[in-house]
């Protein structure tokens, strides 16, 4: 079968972003045009006589670090080896476009592990979707919900902390998602010690990222994202290796949906896990 592998246009992801949500991958409402706008370069795919069959997305932050995610194969292809080869071709491409040495992450599913492993990826984590229900609770009176007037820079230097790369476009554009809401909480001299991103759906809320120095921090970001939406479904992935954030969703009475791993090809980055209590994106990281 000829192929033909080549970066999408913003409409040939769209197609993509429609699969995810027919998987029941259940996207962000706008995260579609939030990644594209950010990351316009990262999008290939698998064309047979033009057609999409299969596609990714293969971000890099500065060549200092790669990101697969969003790997999906048209239902009516599978089975044939296709995934395979893109896949491959997909960590080849990124590979290129990184510096010397600079690793590789991604999330994979169960199923998958084994076809990574032989790939070159190493799991370092899991990674488990958690849900529950938003409901009423007290508002920390160190929380702040950020507004068009509110000066981002210090969310934006926290995040760097904590996910240890500057991704300060994607934020700018995370933060602004007109269908979000983010929350950041301050210490007494204002200084942000911890925030979380809410955004909306086909099916619910997701929360991603929650980041804060500390537990009690965590515990306040994410009972304020549960009284943001009363009574409608709230998603959190969660990273296994923090076991303070396997406490918070044990003691917040979670229902678990599904794990993956986080998977490192190259030598994993040196992060503060101890902060991360819900992850940015399978997509992006």
């Amino acid at each position: 079968m000829e192929l033909e592998f080549r970066q999408l246009d913003f409409d040939e992801f769209q197609e993509l972003v429609k699969w995810a949500e027919a998987e029941g991958w259940d996207p962000g409402v706008n995260d579609a045009e939030i990644f594209y706008a950010c990351f316009p370069n990262a999008f290939y795919g698998f064309f047979q006589q033009g057609k999409l069959i299969g596609g990714g997305s293969l971000v890099s932050y500065h060549g200092d670090f790669g990101f697969m995610g969003f790997f999906i194969v048209h239902p009516e292809y599978r089975g044939k080896g296709i995934g395979r080869s893109l896949w491959n071709k997909r960590r080849d491409t990124l590979l290129e476009m990184l510096n010397p040495g600079a690793p590789i992450g991604m999330d994979g599913v169960l199923a998958m592990q084994d076809f990574y492993t032989h790939g070159g990826f190493t799991s370092a984590f899991r990674d488990e979707r958690r849900a529950r229900l938003g409901a009423s609770f007290p508002m920390h009176p160190l929380i702040r919900k950020v507004t068009e007037a509110t000066k981002i820079a210090e969310i934006l230097k926290f995040d760097l902390q904590c996910f240890g790369l500057n991704r300060e476009e994607f934020m700018k554009l995370w933060i602004a998602n007109p269908s979000a809401v983010t929350y950041y909480i301050v210490n007494e001299k204002e200084e942000v010690i911890g925030y979380t991103v809410l955004r909306k759906t086909s099916n619910g809320w997701k929360i991603g990222p929650l980041f804060a120095n500390e537990f009690s921090l965590a515990e306040a970001l994410y009972t304020a994202c549960l009284n943001e939406v009363p009574s409608e479904m709230v998603y959190l992935d969660i990273p296994c290796c923090n076991p303070d954030s396997l406490k918070l969703a044990e003691m917040y009475q979670t229902e678990f949906v599904f794990e993956c791993a986080r998977m490192y090809y190259g030598t994993p980055p040196s992060l503060p896990m101890e902060k991360v209590f819900g992850i940015t994106t399978f997509e992006l990281g």
